[in-house]
């Protein structure tokens, strides 16, 4: 067992410390944002415009095209909730509008949403495989095919079971990947376009059937029990059997909540920038494809390529076949890229859902237990990957079947959050920083004609799908429930516990014998900020708004005080990251996430907070260490005190900049060690009318005035040693007295 701090002076000192990390403080661009947001959203292009087309035939990219128009809407009260909540997504937002109960339902939908995401993903992606098999053994004239829906089942297994691995391990630097997987598939995108457009010139094309109910032809399948009633026939109940087929189209928006708190700087602007680069790529990809496919596939083929939309457009572009095979195996390279990237995102965001129903208290801690190697919570990935590989067998590879069911998830998902943001504007009608246009004062009230409309739309296509989609209607409703009871059921064993674990977020802790810049990841010049108590983070608020973290580091500490003669028997590991630690570095987080700025973070265990303050900063180098003060202790009394733990450190004592942050954040600034001093104005005017009085005397023409206060501090030094010690030092008190003051 190491010593403890007793000595800071002694030059062998060794001190345990724990470091702290959390994944959730690795900030990102609203590139890469859009990035993550577009591995989910864009893989919807490889399979929700077969899905449509397959229950209401050729005038599906039409109703495409409205739900990609209609995801704006959508996407602007995702960010209204953002606003709202740094951590938002559905469940918060629900909860905090409507209450527990419905947040939990609505959270449960959800997770049925993430849940089909990845094998309706990861089966798409098997479908476009085995398409371009089957395309490859065509041109080499081999009389066998493979089977299409087994083929795509093994092959979303064998990805979901990659995937899972990977999220075991940590997927480090997802938002790089994700970007340079867009990269990518902007190649395809160009790719499409200007060789599609090529051949519509040489070969013409045409538009696809208008929207009328007479152009739309429903299979019995997708009408579920409206099938025989005669009610397709009507023009708006028709329209809105149709887009709730096509709303697949938008899903992903949950994913922009949830990467929302990884938005950097300033965080607003870039999720709304993050927002609109989402809308435009995938409004582009999504219904271009969608419009091309209707335009170029002949009908005799068409079936062939239900389930691989983008590969029929490959083998119907004009040029040699040669060519035709390589453009769909380039769109089969990228759309393994981008559905295997959904099935990705799709465990990392119900794990982040799941992640924040436990810090809720809804689930237990043995959920959220980390990992002992790798520190994910690798308990929810389990389950998150069982259920879905579950999926993916008990769907025999059908996409249609996958689509029907997710639809459930979607729609309610959607319609659940709007529904709480309109509730919140009247539960909460205090300003917020953005809010859905279309806001009409009436009799001085505001009403949120915008909300309304949306949520509207929403809640008539989400009954629509009710009553068409049995499959999904059938499997969402037994899901909610089943995993609404467990989380009811789990809610109650950690009712007890909940007031004081609530909220909190789990951490790796890692041991070592001393801090080092290397240990805790920043770089010299950090700026060092001691923190003690949860509510009072005003000296770290404080240096966030003002610091660029990307130029230099911010290092958050706090000190493990530990009393008694005999420090050893206090040492053991779980108890130097204690609850109390745990909450105040959850409020830290949570400041951290919501100002967008990254953070390292640091317990140093003492018996004496300003001495591990200290010999903490001796270890990482910081330009300027940040303390708060409380109301009874002056800026200077504790710099007085800092200053002396200072002196306590062992040589070479490095020189600081301490700075001591009141509760009204008002900020006072000190340097520590020998450094130059500011002379009040009396006292310059003084120092210069002594100069001047001596150089008059020809020998004392070369005097400076820094040899004057030379001078007079060795008589002062003389003096505290000799007979006017005492009047001296009543002197100093004065002037002490008066700086208080």
């Amino acid at each position: 067992m190491p010593e403890f701090i007793r000595n800071p002076g002694a030059s062998a000192t060794r001190f345990r410390v724990v470091v702290a990390t959390t994944v959730a403080l690795s900030f990102i661009s609203f590139w890469r944002a859009a990035a993550i947001v577009l591995n989910d959203l864009g893989s919807s292009a490889f399979y929700a415009v077969g899905i449509a087309e397959e229950a209401f035939g050729k005038t599906a990219p039409w109703f495409i095209l409205a739900v990609m128009l209609f995801a704006y809407a959508v996407r602007m009260v995702y960010i209204e909730s953002c606003v709202m909540f740094t951590r938002g997504g559905v469940y918060r937002v629900v909860k905090e509008a409507m209450g527990g109960t419905l947040g939990k339902l609505a959270v449960s939908a959800l997770i049925f949403d993430y849940i089909l995401t990845g094998p309706i993903s990861a089966v798409t992606a098997g479908q476009y495989l085995i398409g371009l098999l089957n395309d490859a053994l065509a041109y080499l004239q081999v009389g066998h095919a493979l089977p299409r829906n087994f083929g795509a089942m093994v092959v979303a297994l064998l990805v979901t079971a990659y995937f899972w691995r990977k999220n075991i391990m940590g997927m480090h630097e997802s938002s790089d990947k994700a970007l340079r997987i867009m990269y990518v598939v902007t190649v395809l995108v160009v790719l499409e376009l200007v060789w599609c457009g090529i051949t519509l010139v040489m070969r013409g094309g045409h538009l696809p059937p208008w929207p009328t109910v007479s152009n739309l032809h429903f299979e019995k399948k997708a009408l579920g029990w409206l099938h025989g009633s005669g009610l397709a026939q009507v023009g708006v109940i028709a329209a809105m059997i149709a887009f709730g087929h096509s709303v697949l189209a938008m899903s992903g928006e949950e994913t922009l909540a949830q990467v929302n708190r990884e938005i950097a700087h300033p965080k607003l602007p870039n999720l709304k920038r993050a927002a609109m680069i989402v809308w435009i790529y995938s409004t582009v990809f999504t219904a271009g494809t969608a419009f091309l496919a209707v335009a170029l596939i002949p009908d005799a083929e068409r079936s062939r390529y239900i389930n691989n939309m983008i590969g029929g457009l490959a083998m119907n572009v004009v040029g040699p076949q040669a060519a035709r095979l390589v453009f769909q195996a380039f769109v089969v390279l990228v759309g393994a890229l981008v559905l295997s990237g959904a099935v990705n995102t799709a465990i990392i965001g119900s794990n982040g859902v799941l992640n924040r129903l436990s810090e809720d208290g809804v689930l237990t801690d043995w959920f959220r237990r980390p990992h002992k190697r790798y520190g994910t919570t690798y308990r929810m990935i389990d389950m998150v990957v069982l259920l879905q590989l579950f999926t993916i067998l008990a769907s025999r590879g059908n996409v249609y079947v996958l689509g029907e069911a997710y639809a459930f998830g979607v729609i309610w998902s959607f319609t659940m959050m709007t529904l709480s943001v309109l509730v919140l504007r009247f539960k909460n009608p205090s300003p917020r920083e953005w809010r859905v246009p279309l806001n009409l004062l009436f009799r001085g009230r505001e009403v949120p004609v915008g909300l309304i409309l949306i949520g509207g739309g929403l809640l008539a296509t989400a009954l629509a799908n009710v009553l068409t989609k049995k499959v999904a209607t059938v499997s969402g409703l037994t899901f909610t429930i089943v995993l609404f009871a467990v989380f009811s059921v789990s809610e109650r064993i950690t009712a007890r516990r909940r007031a004081a674990s609530t909220g909190m977020d789990q951490f790796n802790v890692s041991m070592d014998e001393q801090v080092s810049c290397e240990r805790v990841r920043c770089r010299p010049g950090n700026i060092l900020v001691a923190v003690r108590d949860a509510d009072t983070l005003e000296q770290l608020y404080h240096v966030l708004a003002r610091t660029d973290t990307e130029e230099r580091d911010v290092v958050v500490m706090t000190t493990r005080l530990m009393r008694g003669a005999d420090f050893s028997e206090q040492l053991p590991d779980q108890h130097i990251f204690s609850e109390y630690e745990q909450k105040l570095f959850s409020s830290v987080v949570s400041l951290a996430e919501k100002m967008g700025k990254p953070l390292s973070l640091v317990v140093v265990p003492g018996i004496n907070p300003e001495d591990a303050i200290m010999l903490t900063a001796q270890r990482l180098q910081p330009s300027r260490v940040v303390v708060g003060r409380s109301h009874v202790v002056s800026a200077q009394e504790k710099a007085l005190i800092v200053g002396r733990a200072w002196e306590r450190l062992p040589h070479p004592r490095p020189r600081l900049t301490l700075e001591v942050i009141s509760p009204k954040g008002e900020t006072a600034s000190f340097l520590l060690g020998p450094h130059g001093v500011s002379l009040r104005p009396e006292d310059q005017e003084m120092l210069h009318r002594l100069w001047l009085e001596l150089t008059s005397d020809p020998a004392l023409r070369g005097l400076h005035h820094d040899q004057l206060i030379s001078v007079a501090l060795r008589r002062m030094a003389a003096g505290l040693r000799g007979a006017d010690r005492e009047s001296i030092r009543a002197e100093l008190r004065r002037l002490a007295g008066g700086a208080r003051r």
